[in-house]
């Protein structure tokens, strides 16, 4: 069975050396771009650019995630037009991440939720980018109609000794990790397909298809 190990950081971690986090035996990274859409210059990760750069210039293979307050699918499709502002011009090998898990948005119902989560991955998506949805087991039984976004990818965040359910893109399974080359404590992630294969061979996430 495939399997990647890696991490996923905003500006929370700080400044971070990607050539010690890569030879530390992490593959892949996933980057916050930014949350919510209401003021761009203070709500797009501050850290975004360099992270990217840097995992770059080190021959790391990244992803970028978007943390949501969106209450309806309006807002949701204008928190993707934020965030392709961001990462225009971007190539990701790893999944654009719609994190779904805010207070704020926790007493919605249930549809409204899917079609949010909707509204926002098929924007993204047309746009030409393979989309995935960060969520948690709560949130699967109790806030989403998980059966009418079962073609995205779950990114699922379950501290525990498995992920616990099948047929997942991706798993956090910690929320403590500590990796050389980042001061804090950091989140810890496997990917159980090989998106850099997918997404390249099809084109996706800034990459010209391949023949």
């Amino acid at each position: 069975m495939y399997r990647a190990k890696g991490i996923d950081v905003s500006h929370h971690q700080g400044r971070i050396d990607f050539r010690k986090v890569k030879n530390s035996g992490i593959g892949f990274v996933m980057l916050r771009a930014g949350y919510g859409w209401e003021n761009p210059s203070v709500q797009t990760d501050r850290m975004f650019k360099n992270n990217y750069e840097s995992a770059k210039a080190v021959g790391l293979p990244c992803g970028a995630y978007h943390y949501s307050y969106a209450r309806n699918p309006r807002e949701a499709q204008l928190e993707a037009d934020f965030f392709l502002n961001i990462v225009k011009g971007c190539k990701f090998e790893y999944p654009i991440a719609f994190d779904m898990e805010d207070k704020s948005q926790s007493g919605l119902s249930r549809k409204m939720l899917t079609d949010t989560v909707i509204a926002f991955c098929d924007k993204v998506e047309k746009a030409g980018y393979y989309v995935c949805l960060y969520t948690n087991p709560n949130w699967i039984k109790n806030h989403l109609d998980i059966c009418r976004i079962k073609r995205f990818d779950i990114w699922l965040a379950r501290y525990n000794i498995s992920p616990g359910y099948k047929n997942i893109g991706m798993w956090q399974y910690s929320n403590c990790g500590k990796i050389n080359g980042i001061n804090t404590r950091v989140d810890l992630d496997f990917a159980y397909k090989n998106y850099p294969y997918i997404i390249k061979k099809n084109g996706l996430n800034g990459f010209k298809r391949e023949s």
